[in-house]
């Protein structure tokens, strides 16, 4: 009888993770910006007059230069626990919990944090856009685009600095549109990396609407689409006219032998952030969004 002999199987340190990209409002994030001690800074505003004409008798005409403080307060405070059995951790040789945080912040927290920032970007008071529905092929993408740049530009937007975020549906009906090809003997290049110079930055749709929901955590976590919001099909956004800041974020891990109510690895996440539009630069965000609201 032959003998019985379990082969020794290798493990390999890789995870079968889901694919998601990275941040891509962290290109927004305002440097400098410290909100110690408390949920809300004060933003100075001035309101400064323009000339008048000059008299020879009376001298310059006399205006009153006008300034108020802007008040800006952080509203989202997000939090979750996670914990892996003791047992779990050790058979998956260390697998379970060392790979937890890297994974949790680019499955859940980037996503959620780039849905939130469009969202709230959208639905501005006051920021310029438009909408229709887009078929690839069909829908003219170039001349909205156009015409969102003629709309920033009459609105004094600085052209230095935007940035174009895009759909990827909206991505291939630019493409669509151009004829613009580069080839070698070694492949075929369509990429569009900028637009009339603006940086060009692909969103997937999950992250790109002018509504989300966020789970409090009682019967569901993480985000969604809202319904009756709508996709967003490209957003010009100059980073002058945005405060975007995370004032706290926490990881707090726990071994076995701290965490008192299970035997197992704890980790602990909590995200206090928010995202703003300054008053007097509202125009520097221009939203095409689509038509058909979501279901």
């Amino acid at each position: 009888m032959a003998n019985s002999i379990a082969l020794a199987q290798k493990f390999l340190p890789v995870i079968d993770g889901l694919y998601k990209k990275e941040s891509l409002t962290a290109r927004l994030d305002t440097p400098n910006v410290e909100f110690i001690g408390a949920n809300t800074i004060k933003v100075f505003k001035a309101t400064i007059p323009g000339f008048g004409d000059y008299n020879r008798s009376t001298g310059f005409p006399h205006a009153d230069y006008a300034s108020t403080w802007e008040t800006l307060t952080l509203s989202k405070d997000r939090g979750v626990s996670l914990m892996i059995d003791a047992m779990d951790n050790e058979e998956t040789l260390g697998m379970a919990f060392g790979t937890l945080a890297s994974e949790f912040m680019r499955t859940q927290e980037i996503p959620e944090l780039d849905a939130y920032r469009f969202a709230r970007l959208a639905s501005w008071t006051g920021v310029s856009g438009a909408n229709a529905d887009i078929t690839v092929g069909t829908t003219d993408v170039p001349a909205a685009i156009e015409t969102a740049e003629q709309t920033m530009g009459d609105d004094e937007v600085p052209e230095d600095g935007r940035i174009l975020f895009v759909s990827n549906k909206c991505y291939s009906a630019i493409k669509a549109k151009i004829t613009r090809i580069l080839a070698n003997e070694n492949g075929v290049q369509t990429q569009i990396e900028t637009y009339d110079g603006m940086p060009v930055v692909r969103v997937p749709q999950g992250r790109f609407n002018t509504a989300v929901t966020l789970y409090d955590g009682s019967a569901n976590f993480g985000f969604t689409p809202t319904a009756g919001g709508y996709k967003i099909n490209f957003m010009i956004v100059h980073p002058s006219a945005v405060v975007q800041v995370v004032k706290h974020r926490l990881p707090r891990i726990f071994s076995p032998a701290e965490y008192q109510d299970a035997d197992g690895w704890k980790f602990d996440m909590r995200l206090y952030h928010d995202l703003f539009v300054y008053d007097n630069k509202v125009k520097g965000v221009y939203v095409h969004r689509a038509s058909t609201a979501n279901a």
